[in-house]
């Protein structure tokens, strides 16, 4: 058995996920299912990147606080993968103290 870990990129929270997000991930995610079949001992991250100035500027157009804008953003991205059965280990929040 061998060891296979695959990540996606750590997406920005300024805006909802969007196809090109959708694309990467579900592409991931198949890696990480085939490595599965395999037997592999697999593990598979995603998560969201909530720092920066763009992520402060969204939320001020919004009407939020950075932490706000997160949130909801980070929920939208886990509402999605959630509908396209995307099977990860383990979603990441850059703002968790874990992090």
């Amino acid at each position: 058995m061998g060891r296979f870990y695959v990540t996606t990129p750590i997406y920005y929270v300024n805006d909802a996920p969007h196809i090109g997000h959708a694309y990467t991930t579900v592409t991931a995610d198949a890696m990480a299912r085939w490595h599965r079949l395999l037997g592999d001992d697999t593990f598979f991250l995603t998560g969201t990147d909530e720092h920066g100035l763009k992520v402060q500027r969204a939320a001020e157009a919004n009407g939020r606080t950075p932490l706000e804008q997160a949130d909801t953003t980070s929920l939208r991205f886990r509402d999605a993968w959630d509908s396209l059965d995307v099977a990860y280990d383990q979603f990441i929040r850059t703002t968790e103290p874990r992090h």
